[in-house]
């Protein structure tokens, strides 16, 4: 009699084995228990079958979405637009954040997160692609948007926030050297341009801009701002710097010449060196002139060019308008920084740092649009009065184009009428005619005129008029 044949011994599946094993064969069910017999159902009445409304539907697809895929929709609805902004690069960059946030989330927690990454093998490899393609989108950016769009990309490749901090830049002040060289730079020009006018006010005379500054105000129309259409620098004033005053120099070296102590110049205008007491910040600048320190002494308008345009530029004539933007009246040289700090703001939106120059400030201004019949808006007249309040007696100034007062003309005093002379008086009657003598004889008789006034002949003139007191005359 033979032995049974043993089933051959072995070791227990491995795991992945039993899990396989399990999918691929459904557990073994318990033996089915009979149900007792029961009694036909009735038939249910028929129902009229209801259509969900599309808001059901919509509230049915709302109320199935879990939080992750909710935090999906929001980094989708961020990555499209970082897209608008940064162009094809930005949307490299931010769907390279998406795609490595879901892979680490899933690589940590074990979960499929809201991409549905099955294992985390697979979420590994999502985060090194997101890595290539961040690498890709700062590249475009690069090469499309230059240095500065690299900078913007770092905080992503350094992991550090991508909240950008500001930093205040200090000013450059170089200091002056005896001999400065010049170098030609583009705010200096070598040659001045002759403006081609003749400069041309507003004012009559400068009647208009002498008294206290707050009086000038006083004058002034009060209106609101014109729209900004159609102001354009070079087509409407002019280019700048132009040669307006005549004196063969540019406005700018006019200005520089004028503001800055110890000015150095090379030839009659070309200012290549000096030191600036900034009005706007109260602070010592020194300037030379160079292709990188010219810019850090600037030429600003006290009344903008643009705010002159909304303010009733628009009515003056081209000549007007050149003469605007060349007179050393609305021209005073600042550091850049306040200079792009001001803008085209006026008194009501800016003033200087120095608040010991706001006073000359605000007279500029009035003296300005009272010389070329600007306006002012009420916030504005409200501002410079209120700085004035300070300082009453500042007076208004007149620019170097404005026509003189006309000197007072004096009338003289009627001179008195002459005395009428005298009427000469009448030429005394002469007296009367003797009476004719009777025809003298021969002997020589004669007529005399006796002294009583009588008369007597006598033919041999003895012993005449001796009863009337002598002869007075012989005729």
């Amino acid at each position: 009699m033979s032995a049974p044949v043993s089933a051959p011994v072995s070791g227990p599946a491995p795991s992945w084995r039993r899990w396989l094993a399990r999918r691929a064969s459904p557990a073994a069910a318990p033996p089915a228990v009979p149900a007792p017999p029961t009694a036909p159902a009735p038939p249910a009445p028929p129902t009229a079958s209801a259509e969900p409304s599309l808001n059901d539907r919509l509230l049915t697809i709302v109320r199935s979405f879990r939080p992750a895929t909710w935090l999906g929709i929001v980094l989708t609805l961020i990555l499209l637009s970082m897209s608008l902004v940064g162009g094809l690069g930005g949307l490299f960059m931010m769907a390279s954040l998406v795609a490595a946030v879901t892979g680490i989330f899933t690589l940590a927690t074990r979960r499929p997160g809201w991409l549905g990454i099955p294992s985390r093998g697979i979420a590994l490899g999502v985060v090194g692609g997101a890595l290539v393609v961040l690498v890709l989108g700062v590249s475009i950016t690069s090469a499309t948007a230059g240095p500065s769009a690299s900078s913007a990309a770092r905080p992503f490749l350094s992991g550090s926030s991508a909240t950008p901090t500001t930093t205040a830049t200090p000013t450059r002040t170089p200091s002056p050297t005896p001999t400065p060289t010049p170098t030609g730079d583009p705010l200096d020009p070598e040659v001045a341009q002759s403006a081609g006018i003749t400069a041309s006010v507003v004012a009559a005379d400068t009647a208009a801009t002498s008294g206290p500054a707050l009086a000038v105000l006083d004058t002034l129309t009060v209106k609101g701002k014109a729209p900004k259409t159609g102001y354009e620098r070079t087509a409407k004033f002019g280019k700048a710097w132009l040669d307006v005053d005549g004196n063969g120099c540019d406005t700018r070296n006019d200005v520089l010449a004028r503001d800055l102590g110890d000015a150095q110049k090379a030839g009659a205008c070309k200012v290549t060196a000096g030191t600036l007491q900034n009005p706007y910040t109260g602070t010592s600048l020194s300037f030379v002139r160079g292709n990188d320190t010219s810019a850090l002494v600037q030429i600003d308008h006290v009344v903008s060019l643009s705010n002159a345009w909304q303010t009733g530029a628009q009515q003056l004539t081209q000549a007007q308008r050149i003469t605007l933007a060349n007179d050393p009246l609305n021209l005073i040289a600042v550091d850049a920084a306040s200079n792009t700090q001001k803008g085209a703001g006026d008194a009501a939106t800016w003033l200087p740092k120095n608040s010991g120059f706001r006073c000359d400030f605000a007279a500029r201004q009035i003296s300005v649009k009272a010389t070329y019949g600007l306006w002012v808006t009420q916030p504005e007249k409200t501002a410079l009065a209120g700085i004035l309040a300070g300082c009453p007696d500042q007076q208004a100034v007149s620019s170097q184009f404005t026509p003189p007062k006309p000197e007072p003309v004096v009338v003289p005093e009627p001179a008195p009428a002459p005395e009428p002379e005298p009427a000469p008086a009448p030429d005394p009657e002469p007296a009367p005619a003797p009476p004719a003598a009777p025809d003298e004889v021969s002997g020589g008789g004669a007529t005399a005129l006796c002294n009583d006034g009588t008369l007597s002949y006598s033919a041999h003139r003895r012993g005449t008029c001796s009863h009337h007191g002598g002869v007075a005359i012989w005729y």
